[in-house]
């Protein structure tokens, strides 16, 4: 999709799906979260923890509440002692992992070109 300034009566749709979109996936840890399940297809609480600088516990788990809710992930606890819970996408989390590719593919580029790494 081209950014365009020509007026398309579907405009107003389209900004009303990246508003629904940043809804979902706004914040600092939201994509990193989903980054890090889709990288490993299935993580603990405490990979999740590992993968994600800087997020506390508290928070951790409150934006994994929130992607459940969404349906963007499940969150199974498993029968061991001490209790492990695991995370997976959903179908409908599947579905970002080509736009969690595209944008680390993006990101990479954007700091090779400003930083020069």
């Amino acid at each position: 999709m081209e950014c365009q300034r020509i007026e398309r009566p579907d405009h107003k749709k389209e900004m009303m799906g990246v508003h629904d979109a940043m809804d979902v996936l706004s914040g600092k840890w939201k994509i990193p979260i989903i980054s890090s399940i889709c990288y490993y297809n299935e993580r603990r609480f405490s990979d999740i923890l590992n993968d994600v600088p800087g997020i506390s516990n508290k928070m951790l788990s409150k934006e994994l509440k929130e992607l459940e809710i969404n349906k963007l992930i499940k969150r199974t606890v498993l029968d061991t002692q001490p209790i492990t819970v695991q995370y997976v996408l959903t179908e409908h989390g599947e579905t970002l992992k080509g736009i969690i590719k595209d944008l680390t593919a993006w990101g990479i580029s954007h700091r090779k070109k400003i930083i020069g790494k």
